[in-house]
């Protein structure tokens, strides 16, 4: 007890190294399933991808509903941290921007694949389409700021029209045959150059 008589909380313990290590095999083996699976897809088949058991994926994420969400921040968060890894990797800012578009058509099909999931009625998926503009569309306007300042592309782009043309390409992707949303993208950012 403190000297005002309220019960002082114990500080959180770190986790373990492990743990963190788990649970980052985990949110990877169940965006690839899903993607090939569905959301759906058996929670053994997510925790064999993992090579975990099915106990460690129930007492990270008690619900199905638990596990997509978590999937989907882990991944935007991969994206949000890529767009500046690529910029002081020292290839050029149009380089950069190319491989972090890539990144995001990656993202784009496995959402997809939760697409089904995140338009329900469940209001736990709500905030995720906010929380996806407010950490992606900054870096996508800091590739797009340093490459028109060393003049690789036209400078009037505006990120989140972008993001949504990368968007509207990549929808076609599942379920056609013969359509290769990653190449028409890549035209699409090529375009984006400067003549010269």
């Amino acid at each position: 007890m403190s000297a005002s008589g309220s019960a002082v909380e114990p500080a959180p313990r770190p986790r373990r190294a492990d743990a963190r290590r788990n649970e980052q095999a985990l949110l990877e083996a169940a965006a690839a399933v899903f993607v090939t699976s569905g959301v759906e897809a058996p929670i053994r088949e997510i925790a064999a991808r993992a090579g975990i058991g099915t106990a460690t994926i129930y007492r990270h994420f008690p619900t199905r509903a638990d596990l997509i969400i978590a999937v989907y921040r882990h991944q935007v968060e991969g994206l949000a941290e890529a767009g500046p890894a690529l910029l002081a990797a020292g290839e050029t800012p149009y380089a950069a921007f190319a491989r972090w578009i890539d990144l995001f058509v990656d993202f784009l099909v496995t959402k997809h694949g939760l697409a089904g999931v995140l338009n329900s009625d469940d209001s736990c998926f709500d905030p995720l389409h906010d929380y996806f503009l407010e950490r992606l569309v900054p870096v996508c306007a800091t590739l797009l700021e340093a490459a028109a300042a060393t003049g690789e592309i036209r400078p009037d782009l505006e990120p989140l029209e972008v993001m949504r043309g990368v968007g509207n390409l990549c929808a076609g992707a599942t379920g056609s045959h013969g359509y290769d949303a990653r190449r028409l993208v890549g035209f699409l950012i090529a375009g984006l150059r400067q003549p010269g």
